[in-house]
């Protein structure tokens, strides 16, 4: 009987992709609990550990996609996405709902106590930090290497100062937001060049 367990991470922030990871452990490797759990730096010594003894598949969804498609409908396609990439005779999720997916088990906390989905909420989790380290690059005025996408007040108030970035979510909506017209991270860096 193999099991794929199923975790995602990305799915609260306002900016950066919804990662979905599906995995089947082809070996055992020690440590593994539930991402937050676990230090950034512990989660970057398993990642490499985890791909070298596994069998599976990770599934990202950029900000326009969140956008366009909603939350729900990106969290079915990755889901089933994962089930024709990784063969398993069971696939456990992390959370209470299947999104409509058939064959589809699911248990809250799963990411704690199952190492299988454990495994696939550090390779999500690494696999969207890491992204956010890029943008971090890319828009160095909005810190996020620090808040990672999430809508802290700091990361409001950036949006606020700064525009959108083509990374953010715009069918968010923060209340701290509400009745504000935000422009552009384009249209900022545009008038600023002129």
């Amino acid at each position: 009987m193999t099991l794929c367990g199923i975790d995602e991470a990305g799915r609260g922030p306002i900016a950066g992709s919804l990662v979905v990871a599906g995995v089947i452990l082809n070996a055992h490797v020690e440590g593994l609990m539930d991402s937050k759990k676990v230090s950034e730096k512990k989660r970057e010594l398993l990642y490499p550990q985890i791909i070298q003894n596994s069998t599976h598949h990770i599934v990202s969804f950029p900000a326009h996609a969140v956008d366009e498609l909603g939350i729900s409908e990106c969290m079915s396609i990755a889901l089933q996405e994962i089930q024709a990439h990784v063969k398993a005779d069971t696939y456990l999720f992390d959370g209470n709902t299947n999104f409509g997916v058939s064959n589809l088990e699911t248990l809250v906390k799963a990411d704690a106590t199952v190492p299988e989905v454990s495994a696939a909420s550090i390779l999500a989790k690494v696999t969207h930090d890491r992204e956010m380290y890029e943008f971090a690059k890319l828009y160095p005025e909005y810190s996020f290497e620090k808040h990672k996408g999430y809508g802290t007040k700091a990361h409001v108030e950036m949006i606020l100062a700064h525009g959108y970035t083509p990374e953010h979510r715009r069918s968010f909506q923060l209340k701290a937001l509400k009745g504000v017209t935000i422009k552009s991270w384009q249209a900022s860096k545009s008038a600023s060049t002129a």
